[in-house]
């Protein structure tokens, strides 16, 4: 397919774009296979250039020979475009509607993007499993690398390497993956340093009706176990929900089998909820008619801190079975895809320093997100104002930012990284240039060949001049475990992504530069008084080894 046979009308001058805190601006409007771009001839006009894969929806009007369209976007924007003639506002319209639902990946903007930056780290490689695994064995000998899905056959949705107990062998490992949903056996998530501890994520057991046991599963459960002690297996579906499972063939461990473990089920919400959720909370938002009764009751009529609440009580409970009650944790709920992950990403900011670096944090994405075989493709398809609601859409992925923002707001010391960063990972994950969060799994990447094919996020990230504007000015390394507060007082509503298309920013952002202007200056005097104090302490060496004898 030609992207020219889907643009009718290539180009109309004399269009008004309106956008958030822009005056109007006249100039001529482009389409190209990929982008919507707006120029003017006004110099000191900055162009507009949308990706199409960033419109969620395009809805038009007419008054007399006048078109406009409305172009609301997967990042929350609303623009406007003010068109002359019916005929190239329907064209522009059908042409933006085709271009940005487009069903092959492969057409989509990173197979045809060409860096204008010199790379200097492939992305790609950044982190690997290997060298993930090189860092656990040199503490534990107890773990290995299997390849046992190296073909993608025993587990669709899982990497070609995961790390599994050294006891348990590949051929154990094929029976187990027949078990459990989707072929997602136990793997793990990460490992406790300070007391040898682990947590484990899986999908349900499919244990049915008829009670069916794996002993290969309960072997490989209980190598993870501490002599005389005992584990706990988080399910994040409520009871109700996980026994009606077993119906459906599905279900979860049972007791009589797993005699060490206790199960704790805490009910974390998924796809369609999740997604009207969203849908709700952006409409709120972008109501400005509301008074604060009105407002705070359609927030809470949301229920969006709701489940922020949910999913990091159930992070601080997986946690503190981890660091304070001395035992191993299995997360899972039903495909152990959305809230599991969730669940494992957010305990381990909590409990591992090395999550809070920027590098810290995009291995902990690649390792329990993209490699994890979180669905990005279908979980990301449309955002908030989409007319067509496929019942796989949800926002897993920005709830899980959201609740980091949460926990750097408590914490604003504790991580490298700042806002800007959670909210760039939010913009790329449903629309970008960088094949990063293409496809669903790993499966799906490898045969899209997205490591020849396409840029990695990563590799412009970590460029030094790009990574500097997500470090956070405030950091001061913390090794210690961090307990965030989840009472509705502690929640606050991300405004940095919710209503920064509402209203302006730029005071918060003036007193914010302001206050890091002042500790930096704060630093340099620090460093200046210590400089001074450490020649006094010299001088007044000097003349006690004069006044000696």
């Amino acid at each position: 397919m030609e992207f020219a046979e889907l643009i009718k009308t290539p180009r109309v001058d004399n269009v008004v774009l309106h956008r958030p805190f822009y005056p109007p601006v006249e100039g001529t409007l482009c389409l190209t296979g990929h982008h919507l771009i707006l120029s003017s001839r006004q110099d000191s006009t900055e162009e507009l250039w949308l990706l199409h894969s960033n419109i969620d929806c395009c809805d038009k009007r007419f008054v007399g020979s006048l078109g406009t369209i409305i172009i609301k976007c997967k990042d929350l924007r609303i623009i406007q475009l003010d068109i002359p003639g019916m005929e190239e506002c329907l064209n522009i319209a059908s042409s933006i509607e085709a271009l940005s639902t487009l069903d092959s990946i492969t057409l989509m903007y990173p197979f045809f993007y060409r860096p204008m930056f010199e790379v200097t780290e492939d992305g790609w490689h950044s982190f690997l499993p290997e060298q993930e695994f090189e860092q656990l064995s040199s503490i534990t000998d107890e773990w290995r690398l299997s390849y046992v899905n190296r073909d993608f056959s025993v587990c669709p949705s899982y990497p070609s390497i995961v790390t599994v107990p050294k006891a348990i062998d590949d051929e154990a490992l094929r029976k187990i993956a027949t078990f459990r949903h989707g072929g997602r056996f136990p793997v793990l998530s990460y490992y406790h340093k300070k007391n040898e501890m682990v947590m484990m994520r899986s999908s349900q057991p499919l244990v049915g009706t008829n009670g069916r046991r794996c002993k290969e599963d309960e072997k490989l459960i209980n190598a993870t176990l501490r002599a005389g002690k005992r584990g706990y297996i988080i399910d994040t579906r409520s009871l109700n929900v996980a026994q009606q499972a077993r119906a459906k063939g599905g279900g979860f461990e049972q007791e009589a089998h797993y005699p060490q473990w206790r199960r704790i089920h805490k009910a974390i919400e998924r796809y369609n909820i999740l997604q009207e959720s969203l849908i709700k909370l952006v409409e709120a938002c972008n109501d400005q008619s509301h008074n604060m009764d009105r407002w705070l009751s359609k927030l809470e009529a949301s229920n969006w801190l709701t489940h922020i609440k949910e999913i990091l009580t159930t992070a601080c409970l997986a946690a503190q079975c981890v660091d304070r009650e001395g035992a191993s944790v299995l997360v899972h709920g039903t495909e152990g895809t959305d809230s599991t992950l969730q669940v494992t990403s957010l305990a381990q900011i909590i409990l591992d320093p090395r999550c809070r670096t920027i590098r810290g944090f995009q291995a902990l994405l690649e390792r329990e997100w993209l490699q994890a075989g979180h669905p990005f493709q279908q979980r990301c398809a449309q955002s908030a104002y989409s007319n067509s609601k496929q019942k796989l859409e949800a926002p897993s992925f920005l709830l899980f930012l959201d609740c980091v923002w949460q926990i750097l707001r408590q914490f604003p010391c504790s991580f490298q990284f700042n806002e800007h960063f959670l909210v760039l990972l939010f913009e790329h994950a449903y629309a970008s240039q960088f094949g990063t969060f293409l496809g669903n799994n790993e499966s799906e990447r490898y045969k899209l060949k997205l490591q020849q094919k396409t840029m990695s996020l990563w590799s412009w990230v970590n460029q030094p001049k790009e990574v500097n504007r997500f470090m956070n000015s405030l950091f001061e390394a913390n090794g210690l475990v961090i307990w965030p507060s989840v009472a509705p007082q502690s929640l606050q509503l991300w405004e940095g992504v919710f209503l920064r298309w509402n209203r302006s920013s730029k005071y918060l952002d003036e007193a914010y530069d302001e206050m890091i202007h002042i500790m930096e200056y704060n630093k340099e005097l620090q460093v200046k008084v210590n400089a001074l104090r450490r020649q006094l302490a010299e001088l007044e060496t000097e003349d006690e080894l004069q006044e000696s004898p």
